[in-house]
């Protein structure tokens, strides 16, 4: 096709970027929709669904392929950054699962950013300062630690989950402690792990605060589903080569705010640091789908390596010094596409790197074993 398909063609101005838990506070209130909301929701509900007659009956063009959204990610109602981050933060232990992390959050903030004045809980994961210098990390890469950045917030409330889970399963294996050990595991958060040892169980103090996680895991269980084709999970491996020599990350996967237009949004893949002229070579087995200069991404290569387990899978490589390939080429791994370059919206020399999996797009860094 002459083409990128609609989920690469938006537009999107690329750059090279420059322990044991204690009692819980209370959660934040989660807030209802305000009078705006409620003005707007019968229009908005309107044009919605004419919209979506129009789509199912050829009115308009359905803005994803007809395969789209395999593993019903797309349906879960949170900001599409986040679905990598809950499965990497989740992988990290066997007993936390994606849906579990994300109705935690739900419960705690409703994936509010606000901050509560009484208790001192910052972000969507409610950390308070003391807990956040325990496990707050730098994850997303943007330069500094912080509860408001979500994937930050995000990959630290499963480091102490998995901690949590960690020390009841222990607690359990020695004949301490029974039952489930997610329940234990969320128990331990909510009351602290000595309530849970000295209860043997879930204590009752931790009980309502179970119930609430466990009344919302329907709305996120899209996210346990099986994803072998690699989420952001690592279960991918390296299934794609390096398509530049060295992949040194200046701006990762993820929600940031754009260094030229400063608006926040999803970036959609990787930037690798690379001199002006660097060989960019294919990721993968495929055949050149497109192969042009855009507004946006400047000189631009997609290429289409078929399914994978029934899922179709691109890879794009844009900011391009000069194209080496042409649509309709049979390509194979290591096959040279383009050189490093800084065309089109960018503010120096850099590949920006995509992985699209069924027209959505998808952490890179699993796909390339650079996930963990």
């Amino acid at each position: 096709m002459n083409d990128e398909r609609p989920a690469l063609a938006e537009a999107e101005a690329e750059t090279r970027a420059p322990a044991e838990a204690g009692e819980r506070p209370g959660k934040r209130r989660r807030r209802g929709p305000g009078p705006f909301t409620l003005l707007l929701s019968p229009a908005l509900v309107t044009v919605t669904g004419v919209a979506a007659y129009l789509v199912l009956t050829g009115g308009l063009p359905s803005p994803w392929p007809e395969e789209a959204d395999a593993d019903g990610t797309a349906a879960v109602d949170i900001d599409p950054s986040y679905v990598p981050w809950l499965r990497e933060a989740s992988s990290r232990c066997t007993v936390l699962a994606p849906s579990v992390l994300a109705a935690q959050i739900d419960q705690l903030s409703g994936w509010s950013d606000d901050t509560d004045a009484f208790s001192g809980q910052k972000g969507i994961a409610a950390f308070t300062d003391t807990d956040w210098r325990a496990w707050g990390r730098d994850d997303d890469g943007n330069g500094r630690s912080s509860p408001h950045d979500p994937a930050d917030a995000i990959m630290a409330l499963g480091r102490q989950d998995c901690a949590l889970a960690e020390q009841v399963t222990q607690l359990r294996t020695e004949g301490r402690v029974n039952g489930d050990l997610v329940d234990l595991t969320l128990a331990a958060y909510a009351s602290g792990l000595e309530a849970v040892r000295k209860a043997g169980r879930v204590p009752p103090a931790a009980k309502t605060y179970l119930s609430e996680v466990e009344a919302l895991l329907s709305r996120y269980e899209a996210l346990d589903r099986a994803d072998p084709v690699g989420g952001a999970s690592g279960a991918a491996g390296a299934l794609l080569a390096a398509p530049v020599r060295t992949l040194t990350v200046t701006s990762p996967y993820g929600s940031r705010e754009h260094p030229l237009t400063g608006v926040t949004k999803l970036h959609t893949g990787v930037d690798f640091a690379a001199p002006q002229g660097t060989p960019v070579a294919a990721a993968r087995r495929g055949r050149v789908v497109f192969a042009a200069p855009t507004t946006a991404y400047g000189n631009r290569v997609v290429i289409d390596h078929g399914t994978i387990e029934g899922k179709r899978l691109e890879t794009t490589y844009s900011h391009l010094s000069s194209l080496e390939a042409a649509v309709g080429q049979a390509v194979q791994a290591g096959t040279p596409v383009g050189r490093v370059g800084s065309t089109g919206l960018s503010t120096g020399p850099h590949l920006h790197f995509e992985v699209v999996l069924d027209g959505y797009y998808a952490d890179p860094g699993p796909w390339l074993g650079a996930g963990g």
